[in-house]
């Protein structure tokens, strides 16, 4: 067993910005989809509708700031 060096270790792993997301353009998925509804719910805000799965992802992050899921 091996020690990692926590001081260069990312908690949230390894994570591209949605912008360069080959797959960004595509419909969210089910999981991100289910859980911007729980974030809306807890926020009072609503889902826009036609959303990509890069556009899912930006709204999860600023609902996880809004209801303090992200910390």
């Amino acid at each position: 067993m091996t020690d990692r060096d926590s001081t260069h270790a990312n908690p949230r792993g390894a994570i591209k910005d949605p912008d360069e997301w080959v797959t960004g353009d595509e419909p969210p998925t089910a999981a991100q989809e289910s859980y911007l509804a729980t974030l809306s719910r807890e926020a009072g805000a609503e889902v826009p509708d036609g959303l990509t799965k890069a556009e899912a992802a930006r709204r999860i992050d600023e609902l996880q700031e809004e209801t303090g899921r992200g910390q």
